[in-house]
């Protein structure tokens, strides 16, 4: 009986720590599943996982930037995090095109974009880069849910909208609309037409020059690429066939028209959809699908005083108005002759969300997608048919205003700055 008892008091050990084993092994699977799923961690729990990542903080400060609170120090941090998804697509194509994808906070339009991203022929050979204006979490979430390529986030973490009391926010003693701030004694330098700044106005032209800076000259991924990088934003409907037909529009601009400064995926006017015509165009860049390489990044980029300094609170009117002209010849993309990106917006990123003039637009999109669309269908025996004279913003314009303070000049003119050495002749520039 004793002997019965001690093999059964046995069994009960041998039970209890078998099963020991089999949680804690269910445990480790469970972690090894979560970490290769490359999702990115909630703000909250990224402190830990940023502590050895670079001190940002002391960066800013050696280029005169705004002080950071500890919200925008931790997106800095976040965009120096590896892109996701590697697991799934552990390589790259070696000749991809890299696509960056431009957003505010408009996720009834990004869930559409992200839908036809995932439809695009050969978008799981490239990394997808997602530049956000700030952080808003159902953005976030949207593009966490990517799975059909690589994707890395990157946060503006100079944005407005991370600066709830203070500039580049707004700060308490700022100057409003068409405040004296001689009588109101109060803090800023209006535009041409009497305005002062708006931060989530002048949100927009910063967000984009802080990409193009950071995309170019800041990120491991790109820094020093010399391929094109295509950019489209969040209201920008892409074909099936765009990476297809982008791929070979850069391997025939050399050849077809080697004074163009870019390729488009769409025509410079957005209401059209092409001449449906058996030729290349060669017509003015537009704003919708452009991709350029860093040749002609560094030429944008030299034209930070330029760009800066224009009165507009749209970047890509100051391109077409300040910079594009400063070039000296005429600033040519090539395209196909019909669309594979489509702008479909209604709402423009300047309307803002939760004001109360705010556009109400549920983001609905029927577009037309036809076989033609699905495929490549670009002829490398076509001619290139130039449009001369074109309509639109040229040198002279002077700009519809909203960019005239002073302090929003000069943060431009330090993001050109972020990732270069003090000894350039950039540098030297001021805002006298």
């Amino acid at each position: 009986m004793a002997n019965c008892k001690k093999l059964r008091l046995k069994d009960v050990a041998l039970k209890r720590l078998l099963s020991v084993v089999v949680v804690t092994l269910l445990g480790v699977l469970l972690l090894i599943v979560s970490l290769r799923t490359n999702t990115t961690p909630v703000l909250s729990e990224l402190d830990e996982d940023l502590s050895e990542i670079t001190d940002i903080q002391s960066f800013s400060e050696k280029l005169n930037l705004p002080k950071q609170n500890e919200f925008s120090i931790r997106l800095a941090k976040i965009n120096q995090m590896p892109p996701r998804n590697r697991d799934l697509y552990p390589k790259l194509a070696k000749d991809h095109i890299t696509i960056v994808l431009y957003v505010h906070n408009r996720p009834q339009y990004l869930q559409v974009v992200v839908k036809s991203l995932s439809k695009v022929v050969g978008i799981s050979e490239t990394l997808l880069i997602v530049s956000h204006d700030g952080y808003f979490e159902e953005m976030n979430k949207i593009v966490e849910g990517i799975k059909f390529c690589q994707v890395k986030q990157i946060f503006a973490p100079y944005s407005p909208h991370v600066f709830p009391d203070s500039f580049p926010g707004v700060s308490s003693n700022d100057c409003k609309e068409k405040d004296d701030a001689g009588k109101k004694h109060c803090v800023g330098s209006p535009d041409q037409y009497g305005n002062h700044r708006s931060p989530r106005i002048v949100s927009l032209k910063h967000h984009w020059w802080w990409m193009m800076n950071t995309v170019w000259d800041g990120l491991k991924e790109t820094r020093g690429h010399n391929g094109h990088i295509l950019f489209i934003e969040e209201d920008h409907f892409i074909y099936p066939n765009a990476y297809r037909n982008l791929q070979l529009l850069v391997s025939l601009k050399p050849i077809k028209c080697p004074d163009c400064y870019a390729a488009n995926l769409a025509p410079c006017d957005v209401n059209l959809r092409g001449e449906g015509w058996d030729s290349l165009i060669a017509e003015r860049m537009g704003n919708v699908g452009y991709a350029f390489n860093w040749t002609v990044w560094r030429k944008i980029h030299r034209k930070a005083k330029e760009f800066c300094f224009f009165d507009d609170y749209n970047w890509d009117i100051t391109m077409w108005a300040t910079v594009y002209p400063s070039f000296g010849s005429p600033v040519y993309t090539l395209r196909g002759p019909r669309t594979s990106a489509v702008h479909f917006g209604k709402c423009g990123l300047h309307q803002g969300q939760g004001q109360t003039n705010a556009c109400i637009d549920n983001g609905s999109v029927n577009m037309q997608v036809d076989d033609i669309d699905r495929v490549a269908n670009i002829r490398s025996e076509w001619g290139v048919h130039v449009y001369d004279n074109q309509p639109g913003y040229k040198a002279g314009f002077k700009g519809w205003g909203g960019w005239g303070d002073d302090r929003d000049r000069q943060l431009c003119l330090n993001f050109a700055r972020m990732y270069h050495s003090y000894n350039t002749s950039l540098s030297a520039v001021t805002m006298s």
